[in-house]
């Protein structure tokens, strides 16, 4: 009797069809699950007179693989005839997809330097965590010069021998990169330097701990300041637009001499005069100025036979001036909203 249902069962599986894995599932429930025709056969297995026992479960496992094979097959059926365009990618993000942006200050970074790039200035790069030697004293600054205080240096590790040119701190500006362009190489040298620098200062609207620079280096023959003076009414006008004026102020810096402060004419009012500039007609961008013989000397580069001019500027400044954003701590905090506002800068 058990070998009969058995056989009615090879027979109904043989003749399975299914087009829908809805329909599949259905019968592997009904064949192969704890509750299906397949397993109630061992209620009756046990009725089985033993010399039959061994020929019957034979049969019953020819059964139960039977039913594995042909399911199996049905699904391997199913595969086979859908379509790829309705095929389910788990693996794929879920859709739509929004479209990233680029960052405000790498949209203006990458403007300053194309615009530079043009000019004949190639990118340099070097280290953020950095020695005193290519931070500050290859730049001229002397041992006790108040930049290599704790108050504006993020220190890493600090000499023992309390020798400065052996501390370790993040760059306080891109200058390093200048530093060890000269080791390595000599003139004539004409380098921008773009970067990430760090500095303790508290963190407000105004100012942060971390900001960005790009510096420039040219150095070579016959160097005067009147090829600083053009490259940089080159730069502004390319920058903010042609009827851009600059003026250059006077100023101070350990690695240059003589050294300037350069102002844009305000492109807002057209240098009339407004709240931006402060009603002066004129907005500070850069500092710039001949490179200083010694720090030529300290990099091993003749300052008799050799002149220079260099330059740095903040990108989150130019950025300001370019967009007018008044609060700087808005290009760190990873506001969706605020980075949507450059879209169409892109």
């Amino acid at each position: 009797m058990l070998l009969e249902k058995i056989d009615q069962l090879i027979s109904e599986i043989n003749g399975l069809q299914a087009d829908t894995a809805d329909k599949i599932e259905a019968l592997r429930l009904k064949y192969l699950s704890k509750k299906g025709e397949i397993n109630a056969l061992m209620a009756d297995f046990r009725n089985v007179a033993p010399e039959q026992k061994k020929a019957v479960g034979i049969k019953i496992n020819e059964l139960k693989q039977l039913a594995f094979d042909k399911i199996n097959g049905l699904r391997d059926q199913l595969g086979s005839n859908e379509t790829t365009e309705t095929d389910i990618d788990l693996t794929r993000t879920p859709y739509p997809v929004t479209l990233g942006t680029r960052h405000p200050l790498s949209i203006v970074k990458n403007e300053i330097v194309e615009i530079f790039q043009r000019m004949g200035f190639t990118l340099a790069d070097g280290p953020e965590v950095e020695d005193d030697l290519h931070i500050f004293t290859k730049m001229n600054f002397a041992a006790d010069h108040p930049a290599r205080d704790m108050q504006d240096t993020f220190f890493v590790e600090e000499s023992a021998l309390k020798d400065v040119t052996k501390n370790i701190l993040l760059r306080s500006h891109t200058s390093s990169v200048q530093a060890r362009v000269m080791e390595k190489q000599q003139p004539p040298i004409r380098v921008i330097c773009p970067g990430r620098v760090y500095r303790n200062e508290a963190i407000t609207a105004r100012a942060h701990c971390f900001f960005h620079q790009i510096e420039g280096l040219y150095i070579d023959e016959n160097v005067s300041f009147t090829d600083l003076k053009q490259v940089m009414l080159t730069f502004a006008q390319e920058m903010f637009g042609p009827d851009t004026k600059i003026r250059l102020r006077p100023s101070y810096f350990p690695f240059t001499e003589p050294s300037a402060e350069m102002d844009i004419s305000c492109h807002i009012c057209g240098g009339v005069g407004c709240g931006f500039c402060k009603h002066t007609g004129w907005v500070e961008i850069l500092g710039c100025g001949m490179v200083d013989p010694n720090v030529l000397e300290l990099c091993g580069i003749d300052s008799k036979k050799y002149s220079g001019y260099a330059f740095g500027l903040g990108v989150e400044r130019i950025t300001n001036l370019k967009y007018q954003v008044s609060d700087l701590r808005m290009f760190s905090e990873n506001d969706k909203r605020f980075l949507e506002e450059f879209e169409s800068a892109n």
